[in-house]
């Protein structure tokens, strides 16, 4: 019903920027279907997968205490879209990242969380 599909990741030196991008898209969406919080996660060779950064639906976000001042978040309702600027990016920054969005069936009232597959991010010189 519901896909977020994520681009923008890659190979990029340390101190260099990306920018990730994620789309949500479904036949509901923007009528029965509403996008709540959306989110960036990432998960690291070896390691659990870590919230990076969130963005309610009007706007507030919240970010790990890693990445703040580095990467921002931002999301275009309109859209139904997220991105992800990463800025200074460091060696321990490389992970997959992944798109999260919580989306309530309004006609049901449930709430259900949906993810995209990754895109890989790799700081290395």
């Amino acid at each position: 019903q519901v896909q977020l599909v994520e681009s923008g990741g890659g190979l990029v030196q340390p101190g260099g920027s990306l920018r990730l991008s994620c789309a949500a898209s479904g036949s509901d969406l923007g009528s029965d279907l509403w996008i709540n919080d959306m989110a960036w996660h990432r998960q690291a060779p070896g390691k659990q997968r870590e919230l990076v950064a969130l963005i309610t639906r009007s706007g507030s976000t919240n970010y790990q205490e890693s990445v703040r001042g580095r990467f921002t978040i931002a999301r275009d309702n309109s859209k139904n879209t997220v991105n992800l600027q990463l800025n200074s990016l460091k060696p321990e920054d490389t992970a997959v990242y992944y798109c999260a969005a919580s989306i309530t069936r309004r006609s049901t009232m449930t709430t259900n969380g949906y993810w995209g597959q990754g895109t890989p991010v790799t700081v290395s010189s």
